[in-house]
């Protein structure tokens, strides 16, 4: 009669500690959920300026009523390697963005402005 009355306490015991374990882990849920809907409007920032090199990059060609293709042969490198700057797939070299503010008619610190390291 002793022993399964132990045996019960300790199922007991387990359960309440299983049951602790489970509510802190749903209040860190909830608090990690919190924090993550509170963080909207700045992961919405730093999306934009993730994109904002290769859409001044764009918006510069664009305005100087030049192609891809053109750019290209200006600078020496592939129509692909334009595209893929403007995309965000890829970055200039230091080089070649020199190159690029040249031939736009800008400085660097302008196709740079909007751009966090």
């Amino acid at each position: 009669m002793l022993l399964t009355t132990v045996y019960a306490l300790v199922n007991l015991l387990l359960i309440l500690i299983v049951c602790g374990g489970l509510v802190y882990l749903f209040i860190l849920l909830v608090r990690a959920l919190r924090k993550y809907l509170k963080s909207g409007e700045i992961r919405k920032e730093n999306a934009a300026v993730r994109k904002s090199l290769g859409d001044s990059l764009k918006e510069h060609r664009v305005r100087c009523h030049m192609t891809q293709e053109f750019v290209a042969e200006r600078l020496g490198v592939s129509r692909q390697a334009v595209s893929k700057w403007e995309n965000g797939a890829s970055d200039p070299s230091t080089s070649n963005l020199l190159a690029l503010a040249k031939l736009y008619g800008v400085s660097a610190e302008e196709l740079l402005k909007n751009v966090e390291a």
